[in-house]
């Protein structure tokens, strides 16, 4: 869990998610919501769910870069230990 979080703050992997989520976020967010933008009937709910759209791209490149980058540094350890 340590190597996870150590891998999920790095800036880069940071930043990475936060692309990814801002761009694929955006794109779900009108393919999903368009008919709420034309009109323009946004509620609390809608926000809500707008705010959803965005968080679980980012959540999800953030833990593959965190996974990735765990991974790599455990087989590094492996190979120094052989």
């Amino acid at each position: 869990m340590k190597l996870f979080i150590k891998h999920a703050v790095m800036r880069h992997n940071l930043f990475r998610a936060i692309k990814v989520g801002l761009v694929v976020g955006t794109i779900l967010g009108i393919i999903n919501h368009y008919d709420i933008f034309i009109t323009g009937n946004i509620e609390s709910v809608v926000i809500i769910q707008i705010i959803l759209t965005y968080f679980v791209p980012f959540s999800v490149s953030l833990h593959g870069g965190a996974m990735y980058g765990r991974h790599i540094e455990i087989l590094s350890k492996e190979k120094k230990s052989n």
